[in-house]
């Protein structure tokens, strides 16, 4: 069935990635084929323990990390577990032993909230009484180094991040590492690596890094697997006990599946034929950069581009809230997402654009666009594409919103709900019908839809609906309401019905499961 919709174009890299093709079937294999425990020594075991050490051994290359332990956990957050509870671990050591140890945990301002909420976790747990504190970042969303300064006598263990999540913001790590050497601190210090790997040069074994959790998921290998950097000699305490694997380091049979998929990832990296260059990854951005300012006159953007990885573009447009101009992008298939944690009904400011100064109004209203390291020249081309229809939609939509208000929510008869898979035969049995998209003006023009499984589409937002009704009202055609998500087709359906109208359905699920039932790909 020809759904006439837009081909989803994903844009949340920072988020998490596709899984490389190469590294499913290394997982694939891994399940099928070598699916032997790699602590058993019958043959099966022995080759599943080789690809462990393969990867392993490639990992330390990728990240410079020739001594000191690499484990491999579940994730970035289990790896900022285990760094924060081996850390406070050795505080507490340190206290007994009377030598410095210092009373605050000290942690960027931007850092992802993993890591404050496992220092306040482990803080309470180990009942070691510090005190976790924010570092302060600059406009730039780089951290204030005169603030680390005159903090640092006092501080036990540094968190700071290796590049932003949110912003794409390159942490200063050589000016952080200057001053921890130069002032002497016995400071331990972890490193969030999530957003650096495959993205940053990384020499773990030559710097002053303490501890670096790495997330596979990240860099188009499967959720579940991760590595954590210990340098030697740091303090270290398992955070899982139990069968002793990983040299009794992190207890529990290894994901097999998912350390073979990282394994192919690393390879690629390694090889340098598989995922764009640094400098082809910078020429792209700087398009989406100029096609933004061209789509949102007067766009902002809250991280310079020399400040941030070639891969992130965080931007607002004053005046547009963040959720009216991602449903405007997800209408035109551009998979985006705002900057903070967002509801329907109201926006939270970033924590991470707050930190870095910025008003609410702009802090409320920020988008996130993340690239992934096998995006092309295609891709590119078909998201500027689309950036500049969005913007000329939301043009257009900027008159013919509807100032009414929607009506008022009361016990409603509810509608016939018409599934994907069963829409083609519905639309076949009611080759007349009238079908209706309620979303807002703005996303039904940004989505350019004009016919739904070769069915003309009307566009009458919910809020406009209680006119029309009447109208249709001696028409004799079946109504087939849709929207996003389907919320609002229901609510069209329920008022359709309770107007009198008798031959009423909607789309379950809306266009984002019709979508995903028809499997319309995310991406090349």
């Amino acid at each position: 069935m020809n759904l006439d919709l837009p081909a989803e174009l994903y844009l949340d890299f920072n988020a998490t990635s596709a899984v490389l093709p190469e590294a499913a079937a290394a997982a694939q294999a891994a399940m099928l084929s070598a699916y032997g425990n790699p602590s058993s020594t019958h043959a099966l075991g022995l080759r599943a323990q080789a690809l462990l050490s393969q990867t392993r051994q490639r990992a330390r290359e990728v990240l410079g990390a020739s001594t000191g332990q690499l484990l491999f956990t579940s994730g970035a957050t289990e790896g900022i577990q285990t760094a924060v509870l081996s850390a406070l671990c050795g505080l507490r050591e340190r206290r007994r032993q009377g030598l410095p140890a210092g009373r605050v945990l000290l942690y960027g301002a931007t850092e992802h909230k993993a890591v404050p909420e496992a220092l306040a976790h482990w803080n309470q747990v180990l009942g070691l009484g510090c005190e976790v504190r924010a570092l302060p970042v600059d406009a730039r969303g780089r951290h204030d180094l005169a603030a680390l300064c005159a903090a640092l006598p006092q501080v036990g263990l540094l968190c700071t991040m290796a590049a932003n999540n949110e912003t794409g913001v390159v942490s200063d790590l050589a000016g952080i590492e200057a001053l921890l050497c130069e002032l002497g601190s016995p400071a331990l210090w972890l490193v969030d690596g999530v957003q650096a790997l495959g993205k940053l040069s990384l020499t773990l074994s030559a710097s002053r890094i303490d501890y670096a959790p790495f997330s596979g998921h990240k860099l188009h290998a499967p959720k579940g697997v991760g590595l954590l950097y210990v340098r030697e000699g740091s303090p270290f305490t398992p955070l899982i006990a139990g069968g002793g694997q990983e040299g009794g380091a992190r207890s529990g049979t290894e994901n097999m599946p998912g350390i073979a998929a990282l394994g192919a990832v690393l390879a690629a990296l390694q090889r340098g034929d598989t995922f764009c260059p640094p400098a082809r990854l910078q020429a792209y951005r700087l398009r989406l950069h100029e096609a933004l300012e061209a789509a949102f006159p007067g766009v902002v953007f809250n991280a310079a581009l020399e400040d941030s990885l070639p891969t992130t573009l965080n931007f607002s447009w004053p005046g547009v809230p963040a959720q009216r101009l991602m449903s405007a992008l997800e209408a035109a298939g551009l998979m985006v997402s705002a900057g903070s944690a967002c509801s329907a009904a109201q926006a939270k400011p970033s924590a991470v654009l707050a930190a870095m100064g910025w008003p609410a109004s702009r802090s409320t209203a920020s988008v996130r666009l993340s690239l992934g390291l096998l995006v092309d020249e295609a891709f590119v081309d078909q998201v500027c594409e689309r950036l500049l229809a969005c913007g000329a939609a939301l043009k257009k939509a900027q008159g013919a919103e509807s100032a009414a208000l929607e009506p008022a929510q009361t016990e409603l008869a509810e509608a016939p709900g018409i599934t994907p898979e069963a829409l083609a035969g519905w639309l076949a049995r009611h080759p007349q019908a009238r079908l209706v998209d309620v979303r807002d003006p703005h996303e039904h023009l940004a989505s350019g839809l004009t016919r739904l499984g070769g069915h003309p589409v009307q566009s009458v937002p919910l809020a406009d609906l209680m006119h029309v009704l009447p109208r249709w009202l001696a028409e004799p055609q079946p109504l087939l309401f849709f929207c996003r998500s389907g919320a609002r087709s229901q609510r069209a359906a329920a008022q359709a019905l309770a107007g009198g109208h008798a031959h009423v359905g909607q789309l379950a699920g809306g266009l984002v499961a019709l979508a995903g039932a028809a499997g319309m790909p995310m991406s090349r």
